[in-house]
């Protein structure tokens, strides 16, 4: 597929995800209105493999509302977000008004960081947790990334398992069941995009007013690991975790960190993946 194929889609994804931004903004799982700790969206193992950020630039991209974002600020980072969705910028912008908190948001298309930045360069490049789906290119990307970042810099993706991305519900043969989860979904990519029926999203609220088409690319771990190698970065650490910020399918329990896990079998449902420019 051409890069303006890949284009055309990307720009049917930002619309829809201008259309997404206000259900989002009001829907209780984000929780802007209640003012929660945006620390509840990272894993424990994020702040111990980030260190510490005091007068660090951060940049968080493909950030949305810039719930997480806004926790970069918060430990002392200089902290810039960008997004392609301009509706999802302008809330952010007004999350962290309300927050108090100096935070710079730019809206641009992640392929275009580079120009959209300018000469600015970062000492951490973070993404993740439903990001990378929307990406066509992930080499196209792990170059971007390259050349946002300083020498020694680190890029840090904290991303859904693809593993996670291949289950799905059995279909319920009565009332009260489906509740097994199969494996229904392709792992690894190579398929091209795959078309979404976006009218509700993974949030609460009601159906979405706009477009409602939705493009996703799947990607392995092998694909991610290899497209940051060759863009030039060191591999340093790459983590396996079996939790969820949320509980995505009813049968999921709370841990004590406060996040969900499936019963057992055990099974990677997040990866985190921290590489050196």
């Amino acid at each position: 597929m051409s890069i303006d194929e890949h284009e055309r889609l990307m720009r049917a994804n930002q619309e829809n995800w201008d259309a997404r931004t206000p259900v989002h903004v009001a829907s209780r799982f984000y929780g802007l209105e209640q003012g929660l700790d945006p620390a509840r969206w990272f894993a424990p193992f994020e702040w111990d493999d980030l260190g510490d950020l005091d007068g660090r630039d951060v940049l968080h991209l493909q950030c949305h509302l810039g719930t997480e974002t806004i926790a970069f600020a918060q430990r002392g980072a200089r902290t810039t977000g960008l997004d392609f969705s301009p509706a999802s910028v302008a809330a952010a912008r007004a999350v962290a008004d309300r927050a108090g908190l100096d935070v710079t948001y730019v809206q641009a298309n992640v392929y275009d960081a580079v120009e959209a930045l300018g000469e600015r360069r970062f000492d951490v490049v973070y993404t993740g947790k439903g990001a990378l789906c929307y990406l066509p290119d992930l080499l196209r990307w792990a170059q971007t990334v390259s050349r946002l970042l300083r020498p020694g810099g680190r890029l840090y993706v904290v991303e859904f398992h693809p593993l996670l991305n291949s289950l799905g519900v059995k279909p319920a043969p009565g009332p009260g069941e489906g509740s097994e989860l199969l494996l229904r979904h392709d792992y690894l990519g190579g398929r091209g995009p795959v078309h979404r029926d976006a009218t509700y999203t993974y949030t609460d609220g009601p159906a979405v007013e706009g477009v409602r088409d939705s493009y996703e690319w799947m990607h392995g771990i092998d694909e991610a690991v290899n497209a940051v190698t060759e863009a030039g970065m060191t591999l340093r650490r790459l983590r396996e975790y079996d939790e969820l910020p949320w509980p995505r399918w009813p049968r999921m329990t709370r841990t004590p960190s406060g996040w969900w896990r499936l019963p057992e079998p055990r099974i990677p449902l997040l990866y985190g993946l921290l590489a050196l420019r």
